[in-house]
């Protein structure tokens, strides 16, 4: 090994030349894994570091459609220093003729326990919601104008007015209330009373933070918590964990990414092997001298493994550094777009993460033809001749793929994200090999029938060597991610635009008192603009046991199990499974469940659900199971029961109302009942376009490094070709040639490779689209035309581009002194 590592030095001493390509596919590819894991890492720091800020106190005891009762109030405060509580529902906030949909939140003087709200003018929160004539409110500068309100202004919640006394910039524990649908007004709980907000049966929420007595243990309070109080539909949170949501989010969007940097370095690796192969080529001569002076292949294959490895660190150690930087250069773009304080520094595993990657992909893909080099005699090496790679390096790229695979599944934590990934990208490189041979081919026989000397001059080169290959490999993955999710984005956009606005309704209305719902529904019905009204009851509920054991233990972190959900009831359902209840039904609880959730849930007819409604446990029968369909934004119930089971409990109902004319509605509506919110369907949509808009870009700009990385294979292929278009040219030139022909035909092969990588890439999309859509999205998916011109295009335009730069030489080359040169 020793003799391994002198020639290997004495090697590197040349420089790394050859070696520019190798090195930035390497070191992209890790710098888009370190700078994504980076990020991750700092905002999970940042969410338990600042656990106690973002939840608002040490722990959080939260109850629906009600205030803790004076038992529960007790034992909070028993175990806290400082007991704060606030209140979060939706309303309509009204100012003028104008109404809008708000998060509103009543807080009591305590509020907030820990951090402070930031307002414009700065003033304490406790002026800015002190009563003087009128309570005082503040509220998200978005809502305040597009109700024209500035500082000083009357608006109205429900019953009561109040008066805007600050804007809202920043609320100290807003990340641990997850997605909203409107924009947030706070408000005083005193403020609240008379505004006829709060009736029974009302649909809020009542929050309880605490600061805990030093030393307590956050897991023994809530043991003593859910002891005294199991049977009241309580939940519990604290400060190591403030918002499991995002923190699920951030961990599953992190990885996702992470993956997606992964397919970047899938593209490198074909530039690694094409830098190696041709660095390989150029030493020759150098590896046919050892094996004439004796050595042996396992020494030639150290030697120049340990040169290729020794540049494998370099570019992964610059790829590390520049994971590092970027996220601190761009750090303060970046916290200015969360919730919270975040700190960028050096977060060790994700760059053990990327470094393994960054590793296992070089060796993965250098493997291959140092073998075949190192394994052919001194004699093949003079002639030219090829070798084949021995079965045993066969089994030891394998190993090193089932390393990298994984090492993926490990690090990303969910293994089907990261074997689909995985799935993904061997599938697409497989295809676009197949797709550049199936090209080759077609090149090969129409180059016989092309018009015109470019033409037939282009398309013959594109059928001979293997720039095509190497240029739809390249290129071809990036353009796939960017296809994929060009169409995705495409067909969820047009599914909310055009497909959701038939069939979904205009507004929702809820909270609906019993006493006003025959007055809403004869007003509504009446509305020659209305042409169709559903309307039901509704409550919240907590699903807490199935048969008895706790429902987690059932069925896992199923959604229907994240928090409440809607509950109805109904003399009778119509079923898919089972039997609906009798009209007039009175016997023990009955209940009946979406037959999609049940099945994912692994419910079956005759299991006991308990469900916790305003602090009472029903158990109920699993009866039977209905079909739910929530793809029209209508009304839909998870869990319905027989009207008997909950008599008694305070309810309101909630409607859907099917409208082409809205505004004369609303406001007679809002005048006649003032505490009946409206939810606009459009509004509640364009929010969560707006989201998934976040995540396509975070996804762009990701692939985008998996299509840089193209790029600069695309590039090194062009300059390793550049030789050979020299020579083309030198001929061309004899033989009459003009630069601006032998300029267009140079031109047109690179189009026709850019157009082809961007076909195939495009059918890659396509299929990929198709299946997230049909599988994923469980919705109809259509071809999106404009986006798959997009990608062409910039597969025609890179391939221009680099083709170009590399043109100049071999048209201002003198023929005499190049085929001299040959000779």
């Amino acid at each position: 090994m020793k003799l391994a590592w002198r020639i290997a030095a004495r090697e590197l001493r040349g420089g790394i030349g050859g070696f520019r390509v190798f090195l930035l596919c390497l070191a992209l590819g890790v710098a888009a894994i370190a700078a994504i894991g980076s990020v991750r890492a700092a905002i999970e720091r940042g969410l338990a570091d600042q656990g106690a800020v973002l939840l608002g106190g040490d722990a959080e005891m939260s109850f629906t459609y009600r205030l803790a009762s004076p038992e529960e109030r007790a034992f909070m405060e028993g175990e806290a220093t400082a007991l704060s509580e606030t209140v979060d529902f939706r309303s309509m906030v009204v100012a003028g003729d104008q109404r809008l949909l708000t998060q509103v939140r009543g807080v009591d003087g305590a509020w907030p326990l820990v951090g402070a709200p930031l307002l414009d003018p700065a003033i304490p929160v406790e002026q800015a919601l002190a009563a003087g004539d009128l309570p005082g409110a503040v509220m998200d500068p978005s809502l305040a104008a597009r109700l024209d309100l500035a500082v000083g202004d009357l608006f109205t919640l429900g019953e009561r007015q109040f008066r805007l006394t600050a804007l809202l910039l920043r609320e100290p524990d807003s990340a641990s209330a997850g997605f909203a649908l409107a924009p947030r007004t706070v408000v005083s709980l005193d403020g609240l009373r008379g505004s006829g907000l709060l009736s029974p049966g009302t649909v809020f929420d009542s929050d309880y933070r605490l600061m805990l007595r030093p030393g307590a243990n956050p897991d023994a309070v809530r043991a003593r918590a859910e002891a005294e109080f199991s049977e009241s539909g309580m939940r519990w949170r604290d400060s190591r964990r403030p918002s499991p949501s995002v923190e699920r989010f951030v961990d599953r969007m992190g990885s996702f990414l992470v993956l997606v940097g992964l397919a970047g370095l899938a593209v490198g690796g074909i530039g690694i092997q094409s830098a190696v192969a041709a660095y390989l080529e150029r030493k020759t001569a150098t590896i046919a001298t050892l094996r004439t002076l004796g050595a042996s292949g396992r020494l030639v294959l150290a030697t120049y493994a340990m040169q290729i490895g020794a540049l494998a660190v370099m570019g992964v150690g610059a790829g590390l550094a520049a994971g590092v930087l970027l996220p601190m250069i761009a750090g303060r773009w970046i916290a200015a777009s969360l919730p919270f304080e975040v700190h960028f520094g050096l977060y060790p595993l994700p760059l053990l993460e990327a470094g393994f990657y960054g590793l296992t992909t070089a060796a993965l893909f250098t493997l291959w033809p140092l073998a075949r080099s190192s394994q052919l005699r001194a004699a093949a090496l003079y002639r030219g001749a090829e070798g084949r790679v021995p079965r045993g390096y066969a089994f030891g790229i394998a190993g090193l793929l089932v390393l990298l695979v994984g090492g993926a599944v490990w690090f990303s934590g969910i293994p089907d994200l990261a074997l689909g990934t995985a799935a993904g990208i061997a599938g697409a490189l497989a295809l676009l090999a197949l797709a550049a041979r199936g090209v080759r081919g077609l090149a090969q026989r129409g180059a016989r029938r092309a018009k015109g000397a470019v033409m037939r001059l282009a398309v013959g080169a594109v059928g001979t060597g293997g720039e095509a290959r190497s240029v739809i490999l390249s290129l071809g993955l990036g353009l796939t991610v960017l296809a994929a999710i060009g169409q995705i984005d495409a067909n969820l956009r047009s599914a909310i635009d055009r497909d959701l606005p038939e069939r979904a309704p205009s507004y929702f209305f809820v909270d609906i008192q019993t006493d006003q719902l025959q007055g809403f529904l004869d007003r509504v019905g009446n509305d020659p603009a209305v042409s169709r009204v559903e309307n039901a009851p509704m409550l919240r509920g907590v699903l807490t046991r199935i048969n008895g054991q706790p429902a987690r233990e059932v069925a896992g972190d199923h959604w229907a199990l994240r928090g409440d959900r809607g509950v109805s009831f109904a003399e009778t359902v119509e079923t898919v499974a089972g039997e609906s209840w009798a009209a007039d039904y009175s016997g023990p609880p009955q209940i009946s469940f979406s037959a999609e959730a049940a099945g994912e849930m692994g419910l079956n007819l005759g299991d006991r659900i308990t469900v916790n409604i305003l602090g009472r446990d029903i158990e109920a029968e699993l009866t039977s199971l209905r079909n739910v369909d929530f793809s029209d934004a209508g009304m839909g119930f998870v869990m319905m029961m027989n009207p008997s089971a909950l008599a008694g409990a305070p309810h309101t109902s909630i409607a859907t109302v099917y409208s082409s004319g809205e505004e004369a509605l609303l406001r007679d509506l809002g005048r006649t009942y003032p505490n009946i919110t409206a939810i606009r369907v459009a509004d509640a949509i364009a929010r969560v376009t707006e989201a998934l808009g976040a995540i396509a870009t975070a996804t762009r700009a990701a692939a985008a490094i998996t299509l840089l990385t193209g790029v600069v294979v695309l590039i090194g292929t062009a300059a390793a070709g550049e030789k050979a278009r020299v020579q083309e040219a030198a001929v061309l030139k004899v033989l009459g040639a003009t630069r601006g022909r032998i300029l267009a035909s140079f031109a047109l092969r690179s189009a026709l490779m850019g157009a082809a990588a961007g076909v195939v890439a495009v059918i890659g999309g396509a299929l990929a689209g198709w299946a997230v859509m049909r599988f994923v999205m469980e919705a109809d998916y259509a071809f999106a035309p404009l986006s798959a011109l997009v990608v062409v295009l910039g597969g025609i335009a890179a391939t221009l581009a680099a083709g170009m730069v590399f043109a100049w030489r071999p048209l201002s080359a003198r023929p005499a002194r190049v085929l001299r040169a040959a000779d």
